[in-house]
């Protein structure tokens, strides 16, 4: 029975080919990082790849990515406040439109605006 012949490591440790525009740029940036990693741990890397990591490790990078995702929970926290006060409100108008219908102010068939049918 003859042998099989083994794959070179990298083509083994590839991942599949993904079916999403997202999933495949997530597989490239991996194996960019990968490459970069590999690059610098041999000695061989570019100067631009050493600058960019070396960017990515400053006290100032690391502030700007903690500020966009603080600034991401505030903008979240800001929608989720204008929602909840949205179905604040209409639950305010239903329960005073209910008072005035059982306090015989309102027919039960006025729409939305005040108007009967």
């Amino acid at each position: 029975m003859p042998r099989r012949k083994l794959e070179p490591e990298s083509e083994m440790s590839l991942p599949p080919p993904m079916l999403t525009e997202e999933g495949r740029e997530n597989v490239c940036v991996s194996l960019a990082t990968d490459l970069a990693e590999k690059q610098l741990r041999d000695g061989t890397a570019s100067p631009s790849v050493i600058v960019h990591y070396l960017k990515l490790g400053s006290p100032k990078a690391r502030l700007e990515t903690e500020l966009l995702k603080a600034d991401i929970n505030l903008k979240k926290a800001k929608a989720k406040a204008t929602e909840t006060e949205e179905e604040t409100l209409r639950a305010y108008t239903d329960a005073m439109r209910a008072f005035g219908i059982y306090s015989g102010e309102h027919s039960d068939e006025e729409d939305e605006y005040g108007d009967e049918y």
